[in-house]
């Protein structure tokens, strides 16, 4: 005989996968107001109309109305039946219309649209065992990882994660070499080239598409004097004696991290550190049972995870190994000196030196 099910329980879980189901289609809808930029025409324009909204960013009314209607769903917009009209908060406008707000979080239904389209490869991956390489995404996924970690990183790079690392700042302050080991489309880099002008920056990055974008807004923001970036994996990227090495958010998604921390120890100048971003997600699943923690765990079962295994090294960590695993491989590798130096919601940064 079967099971008899407790159906209230039933009807409970069923809920909430509709949630998540909702939510799912919802965010195709985030992505569209964003490409399309209806957060950013509603941000500060107080009530307006569905004809209104259509005119100021030159879309089809019609359309335009079956959108809003998503976002009064989801209690994005706030709707006004006596006036028909529309209202996008200034603190809603924060996450979704202001990608200069340390709060905008945009950048994550971006990267959805090439992991969706990823699927028939990760299912093959799962299947066969095989990687799914960061290369064969589509660009939504580079553009969305990019915009999705430079609120967070404008935020705190400069503010708060340097000054938690001893002597860091000064060093910089005085002048010194620094390389950003996978550094995407540099923004890391080059906030840091903006707040230390008597220091060098070099960063390196196995995409060639993300070095490309990288020394284009070197050229725009006027540091290409003082900022390079070059294709360079991150267990032979060149150069030495450098007095800062940083890896923001990137050691987990490598096939081996211990060529890294070994490049690394042979590259610091006498006295250097290492600054070592990671998601603050546990190893333990439970510990997981939160909203941060859901987002990193899924993230990596869809990419982080993949992206390790197609570089067939030794490791394949996922984003959640936890600090002990990292901590152990860098000792290893020469760098046993290991600090907690800050933490928030989102990030842990390690202070790593040998």
């Amino acid at each position: 005989m079967g099971k008899t099910l407790d159906q209230d329980r039933v009807l409970e879980f069923q809920e909430r996968v509709m949630i998540d189901s909702g939510a799912a289609f919802a965010g195709l809808c985030t992505s569209i107001g964003v490409r399309l930029g209806l957060y950013e025409a509603m941000a500060g324009a107080g009530p307006l109309t569905s004809q209104d909204l259509a005119a100021r960013t030159r879309l089809d009314e019609r359309y335009v109305r079956e959108w809003l209607a998503s976002q009064v769903a989801g209690q994005y917009v706030l709707y006004e039946p006596g006036t028909d009209t529309y209202l996008l908060t200034d603190e809603h406008a924060a996450v979704l219309a202001d990608p200069g707000a340390a709060t905008y979080s945009a950048g994550a239904f971006t990267m959805l649209q090439s992991l969706y389209a990823s699927e028939d490869a990760l299912v093959d991956a799962y299947r066969t065992g095989e990687g799914v390489g960061w290369q064969e995404h589509g660009p939504a996924l580079y553009e969305g990882v990019a915009t999705f970690f430079r609120p967070g990183y404008a935020a705190a790079l400069v503010s708060e994660w340097l000054p938690a690392l001893d002597g860091v700042v000064a060093g910089l302050e005085r002048g010194m070499s620094v390389a950003d080991v996978g550094c995407g489309f540099g923004h890391s880099t080059l906030l840091m080239a903006r707040a230390f002008p008597n220091s060098r920056f070099h960063g390196f990055d196995f995409h060639l598409p993300s070095i490309e974008r990288a020394r284009r807004a070197a050229e725009e923001q006027g540091l290409a004097e003082r900022v390079t970036f070059e294709v360079a994996a991150a267990g032979d990227f060149p150069g030495g004696d450098y007095g800062l090495i940083t890896y923001f958010d990137c050691l987990h998604d490598l096939g081996d991290p211990g060529a890294a921390f070994r490049r690394a120890a042979r590259a610091l100048a006498v006295g250097g550190a290492c600054l070592v971003v990671e998601p603050n997600a546990a190893a333990a699943p439970q510990d997981n049972i939160n909203p941060i923690g859901r987002s990193f765990t899924a993230t990596s079962a869809t990419l982080c995870l993949p992206g390790a295994v197609a570089q067939k090294g030794p490791y394949a960590l996922g984003n959640h190994a936890g600090e002990d695993v990292l901590r152990t491989i860098a000792h290893e590798a020469g760098l046993r000196s290991w600090k907690l130096a800050a933490e928030g919601p989102a990030s842990r940064v390690y202070d790593v030196r040998r």
